[in-house]
């Protein structure tokens, strides 16, 4: 005689048998992870974009500006792979270029990349809009460098991407409307300082 288990998350055996919900949850999503392995390329990409221009502008001895690490902390050695480890973020992400022009200003920039016909003031996290503010009131030289697509490339200065919703009446702005701030781009580099120096 075979016994009717009562509690239907438990199979005959007592094992766990999760509801065909539960299992999905369980199923990495392919498209989620496709999207991710696109964002992650993308970023890539962009981020040697700039750190070119970062090299260039270095040897050519016209700013020193370098990218700012996100702050992370080790939790546990990764068994048998010297010198790798298990780790966490300690707090949020801060603004991600750092350095200094010729001349002794500080240069403080975040970039962001989009695919879309707009960009929303709301892609910095809070701690990066503060500490673009705090640098701009301290004087340094604040923006945002804005892709779209790769095709169009802009030096956003702090006070417009700032002030988004006043100036433009939303909380995002296309590229149409960036024109007066546009800075060439070549395929290995952006020029994002030209006109500063």
């Amino acid at each position: 005689m075979s016994r009717v288990n009562k509690d239907h998350r438990k199979n005959a055996e007592g094992y766990n048998d999760p509801t065909a919900f539960e299992a999905m949850k369980r199923v990495k999503d392919p498209r989620r992870q496709l999207q991710g392995k696109r964002s992650k390329v993308v970023g890539e990409y962009f981020e040697n974009l700039i750190s070119s221009a970062c090299d260039y502008y270095r040897v050519q001895s016209i700013a020193h500006i370098e990218k700012t690490p996100e702050p992370m902390k080790p939790l546990k050695p990764v068994p048998r792979q010297p010198g790798r480890f298990i780790a966490c973020f300690e707090k949020a992400a801060q603004p991600d270029y750092k350095g200094t022009i010729r001349g002794g200003q500080a240069i403080v920039f975040e970039a962001k990349h989009t695919d879309n016909d707009r960009i929303e003031r709301g892609r910095l996290t809070q701690e990066q809009l503060d500490g673009l503010e705090k640098h701009y009131q301290l004087g340094a030289l604040t923006f945002v460098v804005v892709s779209f697509a790769f095709q169009d490339f802009f030096r956003v200065p702090w006070t417009a991407w700032r002030d988004m919703k006043k100036i433009y009446g939303r909380k995002y702005v296309k590229a149409e409307e960036l024109e007066s701030y546009r800075v060439k781009a070549t395929s290995q580099m952006i020029l994002l300082l030209s006109g500063i120096t």
